[in-house]
């Protein structure tokens, strides 16, 4: 029925016997906006999606903001801060007119009991290990300290806030607009159950309470969701939007139609069969810039054979990346030698991956399987997306054609695909960080033991001692040092295997202004406007 209603608004546009969304968005002040896939949740502490985050970042804010073209920290809810000499103590002050979307204030207090919640072992959620550069975030999330005055998250008064960090961090600040550091309202969570229950239905449309710059009016599954400009919001004057439509179209085939019918002002992203036709015959229409984000593999490590090293090893030297890149893609990706986009915060590994066969056929005949004989045939997981499929289908055949290994391919829905992850339910599953700030941290500490969105079931000691040495060093020298031994572990142990670092590529209409392209791809909707053609 979805793709019925499509086809026909499609063609009466085609026709010019209606408006289009983005000629009718244009006068009104409305955004239309591809989304890629259906959110898992709203709760800004239980999601870890970029679909998520799209929607998130309109409807919540955190102490701080994000210049939209630097990306360096600007005020939020906190209209200043300070920090004390050895670098250990932050000092928020929140407006006074900040306010939630049922017009209560936004006060110091809404930032300790969310922090908390946070970091709650009962809520268990993934992205908590964040929080652990708060002094006694870790010991309080793994339970080895259960009052929670013990974390470092003070509200001095309504509108004051301390933060005491374990160590001095370079990149603190820039952590505060992801939305683990987002506050929500406690008792709107109340009113819905237990404020640490993964359960609790707050976050619906008709429940939802944010102090955002919109809020949300409607989430129709599948459909859309529409967001208005909120009344309560601090900045709203200096606003020009009236709201946003987010619409889940995970086929990139789908969404590039709406985008030429005139139903999205900017897409998600390009199929890969139409970026030729855009790059050469349509170049305003295309964004294409870095991304930092690295599109890699997870192996399920505590599955046979991929618990045996050689055969994870095996794996990723069997790839041809250059070939994937350059004559499948061909979107200006490149290669991935390394997991660390490189250049992230000036940081620049110095081991290497290798593309070799021969080392890949003697390491899977040390496993056992010379010449892929009597190798398993295993699952390739990935979510739903023709890039995705197409890039899956490659690496089965290079991984047929040289180690004479076989998978079967399976495609599964964003939410699904992100719960099987979770369970480590899967062989071997395609997977994309993006960077939530742009320091080598954030990309390494995703691999901790444990940790929340390490899902390969793989760990190291020595690894966990090198990040938790590296997040205390404030020399930048000596901690890209101590990041330089943890990639040559994460090479040598291959829990995931590097494909490709991005470049991002989407469809953007002329009409949209404000819109500035950065390495993080985060957009402060505040900023956007549109601008009929004349």
């Amino acid at each position: 029925m979805k793709s019925l209603l499509i086809m026909v608004v499609c063609m009466l546009s085609a026709l010019g016997l209606a408006d289009t969304r983005v000629e009718e968005g244009n006068r009104e002040g409305y955004l239309h906006l591809g989304n890629g896939a259906e959110p898992e949740s709203l709760d800004p502490h239980l999601t870890t999606g970029v679909p998520e985050h799209q929607i998130i970042s309109a409807l919540m804010e955190g102490l701080i903001r994000e210049d939209g073209k630097t990306l360096k920290p600007k005020p939020g809810v906190a209209k200043s801060w300070e920090q004390s000499e050895d670098g250990t103590v932050f000092t928020f002050a929140l407006r006074e007119d900040a306010k939630w979307s049922n017009g209560d204030p936004v006060t110091a207090k809404d930032f300790v009991f969310s922090y908390r919640r946070m970091l709650s072992p009962q809520l268990g959620a993934e992205y908590a290990y964040m929080l652990y550069v708060i002094k006694n975030g870790r010991g309080f999330n793994q339970g080895l300290l259960e009052d929670p005055e013990s974390l470092g998250v003070k509200a001095l008064d309504d509108h004051t806030l301390e933060i005491t960090l374990e160590q001095p961090s370079p990149y603190f600040l820039n952590m505060l607009n992801h939305y683990a550091f987002y506050p929500v309202h406690e008792p709107t969570l109340r009113k819905y159950g237990a404020v640490n229950e993964r359960g609790n239905p707050w976050a619906r449309e008709g429940r939802y309470v944010g102090n955002g710059p919109f809020r949300l009016e409607e989430w129709s599954l599948k459909e859309q969701i529409f967001v208005s400009k909120s009344p309560t919001y601090w900045n709203r004057e200096a606003m020009k939007l009236k709201g946003i439509f987010f619409y889940p179209v995970e086929d990139q085939q789908t969404e590039e139609r709406m985008f030429r019918s005139g139903l999205l002002h900017k897409t998600g992203s390009v199929p890969l069969p139409r970026l030729p036709y855009y790059q050469k015959n349509k170049p305003g229409l295309l964004y294409s810039h870095p991304y930092l984000t690295t599109y890699y593999y997870l192996i399920n490590t505590r599955k046979a054979p991929f618990d045996d090293v050689r055969v994870r090893q095996a794996l990723s030297l069997s790839l041809q990346r250059e070939l994937l890149t350059e004559k499948i893609l061909k979107g200006g990706q490149k290669p991935a030698k390394w997991f660390t986009p490189p250049g992230t915060g000036g940081f620049q590994a110095s081991h290497l991956l290798e593309e070799d066969l021969v080392k890949a056929k003697k390491l899977l005949a040390d496993a056992g399987y010379p010449e892929g004989k009597g190798f398993p045939k295993f699952e390739l997981m990935y979510n739903t997306s023709e890039s995705h499929r197409t890039i899956a289908q490659v690496v089965q055949q290079m991984w047929k054609r040289n180690l004479g290994v076989e998978c079967e391919l399976v495609n599964k829905e964003w939410q699904v695909y992100m719960v099987t992850r979770r369970e480590l339910d899967f062989d071997v599953a395609r997977a994309g960080w993006a960077g939530d700030y742009a320091d080598p941290h954030n990309f390494l500490d995703l691999h901790l033991s444990g940790g929340g969105n390490n899902h390969t079931g793989w760990g190291s000691e020595k690894y966990d001692r090198l990040i938790d040495k590296a997040a205390g060093t404030t020399d930048s020298e000596a901690r890209f040092k101590l990041y330089d031994k943890a990639e040559e572990i994460l090479l040598e142990e291959m829990p995931v295997i590097p494909i490709y670092w991005y470049t991002q590529n989407y469809l953007i209409d002329p009409s949209v202004k404000g819109w500035s392209p950065n390495i993080l791809d985060r957009h402060d909707y505040t900023e956007v406007y549109l601008e009929s053609a004349k």
